[in-house]
């Protein structure tokens, strides 16, 4: 199922009672990656107060989120930060509320506020991208064929990602996974049923 995932890195800035909240959203399609960004973020933004963070791996049934309020009040910035970032409808995403504190206290209302203002301002200014579910298939055949199999490709929104020539050649393909299995029929038709053709993974 396609969705919808930052195309790019996003950071906006708040100030609030002399409080400075810097805002972070970035891809992160494994919760590996998403805590890498967490200390990235931490390590260009050192000697802050607070670093609150959420995030959102996957999309629709297969999702894993996390969030911290990082020493703020209990509930008072991870949950409203995970909220929006629910609310966003976009998958793979971590975002990072950063806070260097001013001297003036928000209250538990204030902070709630504030951390959901920051999250909601950086996710309207991030642009947005179409994931679509890939496939690899693995293709071997006659030579004679392999120019036939590459007109074939762009067709299939397919590309290139291993080619490995012997007595036969040997080839992986990457494609949206709803055009796997017509490409696979195609190329049997092509080699009038020679051509080994497996589909056998997706990411």
């Amino acid at each position: 199922m396609p969705y919808l995932i930052p195309a790019n890195e996003c950071t906006i800035e708040i100030e609030i009672k002399r409080s400075r909240f810097i805002t972070t959203v970035a891809l992160a399609d494994t919760v590996e990656k998403a805590r890498a960004f967490i200390h990235e973020v931490q390590t260009r933004l050192p000697n802050a107060n607070h670093y609150v963070y959420a995030y959102r791996v996957g999309y629709g049934k297969s999702v894993t989120e996390g969030m911290s309020d990082a020493g703020e009040p209990s509930g008072t910035a991870g949950p409203p930060t995970l909220a929006v970032v629910r609310g966003a409808d976009i998958g793979d995403l971590v975002l990072v509320t950063v806070r260097y504190f001013g001297g003036t206290k928000l209250g538990t209302g204030g902070l709630v506020r504030a951390y959901t203002d920051a999250a909601k301002l950086c996710i309207e200014s991030l642009q947005t991208e179409l994931k679509i579910e890939k496939t690899d298939i693995e293709i071997q055949t006659q030579y004679r064929f392999y120019d036939s199999i590459q007109r074939l490709l762009p067709e299939y929104e397919a590309e290139m990602v291993h080619s490995e020539f012997t007595d036969t050649v040997s080839l992986i393909v990457q494609l949206p996974t709803s055009m796997a299995e017509a490409l696979q029929a195609r190329i049997m038709d092509l080699s009038a049923g020679s051509a080994n053709v497996r589909i056998y993974s997706s990411s």
